[in-house]
């Protein structure tokens, strides 16, 4: 029953706010105008279309939420009115009420708001679709940011979870394409991520890891944990001062670098990617500030650790290579390291899918962001794969949504960033320091403590093994081989012996026939 009485909502939602008008009016063929009319006889609506798209999305839940974040830093694919409106997806989703936040954090840690914090500011300064923030002061004057889960968001994530599954599998029923972009393994791939936005200690620790990895690279920042207050639905961490990077005049009136500023925020992603293969997953405008302090002027800030990405080794030098081989146009090795992957059927013709590849990839290089339609892109690179039975990386997901995220971001802060050219020279610095000594020196260095711990084991070690009495199965065995090694030896001294008596027979016979020649002559 709840499962389609929440079908029921998201169809009612639609309707309410005329979704379904709003997808039609993006079709230019005659027979979508017609449908389009069709669906409107009768309705209309006072607000924009910016406004009915944010509020649905806002009225559907979390999900959708976060379906609409992404789509608000693409400016390269949704008209300028709209993006107006998601953007206010980022940081001012309607809050729940005070008392409700405030009875939340007494109930978290068993006391009274008043004996927790000196201050506590009843109205938030920030909701998402997840949580919500408070600024307080402890009681020793540290300020802090208070994170509230917003209650009931469980049961409506799992609802849409099981809707996407139906969905899922339905799509691969019904289409090859459908199979070939294992929806189901997506679909569980997000509900992981999910569900574990929802466990705030698991968000403080992410923001933790995330804090010890990026120390020394100067150029963000990631508040710190206070964890005696820090719960699965409520945590307190150090408080952050910065301007959202969406305020990009006030950014340029205070003297920000804004081209350097997204360079730095393309280090900063491929560090976490391949350095670390740890990497904040929701990089949107709303989670990322930066630093007008002086000690740390021009720092990006990251906020909300609730979805993080996580790579293995295998997956980071894969990427790597693929990224550099792009980045050289070496589309023949793209290819290769496609087919040695599996991503594509081993059958596949090196030559065809090198030629398909450089067709979509040429256009795009040395050009700013500007310039670049990702949406083309995107349609050609589907295509492409879909010739070539391209299997989407379930793993990946949320690699290719920040991804989208970065190149939005990018394009907001500087439209003549070359994508490209700044993140080569960090790439290949980081293959170079993969292989060779380096690479060597760095491995011994990790392992050392396995070794120190082997080696002083090494003599006993060895002493049991020689003295361990062979069991008959191994007796059996090795009296095998050694029969089988035996008749192979008198083989080969057999063909040594005859070959040496060929090559003596030769020598003998060139030495008679130059007697016989000295002789005659």
């Amino acid at each position: 029953m709840r499962y389609f009485a929440r079908l029921f909502v998201i169809v009612w939602t639609i309707l309410r706010f005329g979704l379904d008008e709003l997808a039609l009016s993006g079709f230019r063929r005659k027979r979508f105008r017609l449908l389009r009319r069709a669906v409107s006889l009768g309705r209309s609506w006072e607000q924009p279309r910016g406004v009915r798209l944010r509020l649905a999305l806002e009225h559907l839940g979390p999900i959708f939420v976060k379906f609409g974040q992404v789509l608000s830093t693409r400016r390269d694919l949704v008209p300028e009115d709209m993006i107006e409106e998601l953007s206010k997806l980022q940081d001012r989703v309607p809050p729940f009420p005070a008392a409700e936040s405030r009875a939340l954090v007494e109930k978290a840690f068993g006391r009274p708001v008043e004996d927790l914090f000196g201050s506590f500011e009843a109205e938030p300064v920030a909701s998402a679709s997840i949580a919500q923030v408070h600024f307080a002061t402890l009681k020793d004057g540290r300020e802090v940011a208070v994170k509230v889960l917003r209650p009931g968001m469980l049961d409506t994530i799992d609802d849409d979870l099981a809707l996407l599954r139906t969905v899922a599998v339905w799509i691969e029923r019904l289409s090859a394409d459908g199979r070939r972009l294992k929806p189901r393994e997506v679909v569980a791939e997000f509900s992981t991520y999910l569900h574990d936005e929802l466990d705030l200690v698991r968000e403080a620790a992410n923001a933790a890891q995330l804090r010890r990895n990026m120390t020394g690279l100067d150029l963000v920042m990631v508040p710190e944990m206070m964890w005696d207050m820090c719960s699965s639905d409520v945590i307190v961490m150090e408080r952050m001062h910065g301007v959202p990077i969406s305020q990009l005049e006030r950014l340029k009136d205070a003297g920000i670098d804004i081209p350097k500023l997204a360079r730095d925020g393309v280090t900063i992603f491929f560090t976490q990617v391949f350095r670390d293969g740890f990497f904040h997953a929701d990089m949107h405008p709303g989670n990322i500030q930066v630093s007008l302090n002086p000690a740390t002027f021009g720092r990006y800030i990251a906020l909300d650790f609730g979805i993080i990405g996580t790579l293995t080794e295998v997956d980071k030098e894969y990427l790597a290579q693929n990224f550099i081989a792009f980045f050289r146009r070496d589309y023949k090795r793209v290819a290769e390291l496609h087919i040695a992957s599996g991503w594509v059927p081993a059958g596949t013709r090196v030559d065809e899918l090198e030629s398909a590849v450089r067709a979509v990839c040429e256009p795009h290089f040395d050009r700013p962001l500007k310039d670049i339609s990702l949406g083309q892109v995107l349609m050609r690179l589907f295509q492409t794969s879909r010739r070539f039975n391209v299997e989407i990386q379930p793993q990946l997901v949320l690699l290719q949504k920040t991804l989208l995220n970065i190149e939005g971001l990018g394009r907001q802060l500087d439209p003549e960033l070359d994508l490209w050219a700044t993140a080569k020279p960090f790439l290949e610095r980081w293959m170079n320091e993969q292989v060779g000594w380096r690479a060597l020196l760095n491995q011994i260095q990790k392992e050392a403590p396995r070794y120190a711990q082997l080696f002083p084991e090494l003599p006993r070690l060895l002493h049991d093994a020689l003295k361990r009495q062979a069991s008959p199965y191994e007796s059996q065995a090795i009296t095998a081989l050694l029969i089988e090694q035996q008749r192979t030896n008198r083989l080969l001294k057999g063909l040594l012996f005859g070959a040496g008596g060929f090559v003596l027979g030769l020598v003998g016979a060139h030495l008679l026939l130059r007697a016989g020649l000295v002789l005659g002559g």
